[in-house]
């Protein structure tokens, strides 16, 4: 068995655990690479069906081709795709695109207050394949158990995270609590209304993900690319603080080679998100708070 395949054998059997042991579950989806192989995996995992519902949170400002991605997917696998949004926030134009907000602050507004409500059940919006249109989401149920694609790895806060962690009331991460793994032992039973986020990915890396993008021929977003001007993104996000990386790869087998190269050793993945130099050089502060 090949390392990768070792990866998506574990992963496989996180997905299909959660799915045994949580009853309102759902997977959240960036549109990034990483959460892209996840979804993958949740197809290869049930046969090509996904039995959950997929979460967008749409800041408003993220990079059209992600957006156009996410709808064309969805339309073509037949996914259950929520989106959520702070309508509140995006309204009185409190963020810091508007010149309202510093960029931490923005995102707490936007993605981790949005995730809150839209894992609570309000204000969720749901894509119709009849109309080809979102639309309220009717008698929304509260998600207790989210599956998430963050890799240890990324940055610094993920890689205290289990695979199985649950979280307090509103979302709050309380790094302490978090129950032991060991020899691939999950605790996957928590007192009854417990929030618990779920991460398939946590042992990848990021070589990993493009190998198997590139093995599996998973369809990424073309923002990843090299279109012929020398740039491309190595992580995604919303425009006003999200920064391509100059760098030649236009395929993920030349990503995979120039990762393996060690051209981009010295330059952390996420070097391009804004956001991150702000909380310090990562994202604890958020991540406590309920963000992904």
């Amino acid at each position: 068995m090949s390392h990768l395949d070792a990866l998506e054998r574990t992963s496989i059997h996180i997905l299909r655990e959660a799915y045994a042991n949580f009853k309102s579950l759902c997977m959240l989806w960036s549109i990034g690479k990483d959460s892209t192989v996840l979804l993958w995996l949740a197809r290869k995992a049930f046969f090509g069906h996904v039995p959950f519902p997929l979460v967008h949170i749409d800041t408003s400002f993220k990079i059209p081709e992600m957006v156009e991605y996410r709808d064309r997917l969805t339309r073509e696998w037949r996914l259950t795709m929520i989106v959520g949004r702070n309508e509140e926030a995006l309204k009185a134009k409190r963020s810091f695109p508007d010149g309202t907000l510093e960029r931490i602050a923005c995102c707490r507004a936007l993605k981790t207050d949005a995730l809150t409500a839209t894992l609570a059940g309000r204000g969720r919006m749901i894509y119709n394949h009849e109309t080809g249109r979102y639309e309220p989401e009717r008698d929304p149920v509260p998600f207790t158990g989210v599956i998430a694609g963050i890799r240890a790895d990324e940055e610094g806060s993920r890689s205290k995270e289990r695979y199985f962690s649950p979280r307090g009331p509103a979302s709050e991460w309380r790094v302490g609590d978090q129950p032991p793994e060991f020899w691939e032992q999950f605790k996957t039973e928590f007192a009854p209304g417990t929030h618990v986020r779920i991460h398939p990915l946590l042992d990848w890396s990021e070589i990993n993900i493009w190998e198997y993008i590139a093995r599996e021929k998973i369809p990424t977003v073309s923002l990843y690319y090299n279109q012929g001007n020398g740039m491309r993104y190595r992580s995604l996000g919303c425009w006003p603080c999200t920064f391509p990386i100059s760098s030649m790869s236009r395929t993920p087998g030349e990503i995979v080679e120039e990762l393996r190269s060690g051209a981009l050793s010295r330059i952390a993945e996420r070097s391009g998100r804004a956001q991150d130099k702000d909380d310090d050089g990562g994202l604890e502060t958020l991540r406590r708070e309920g963000y992904m």
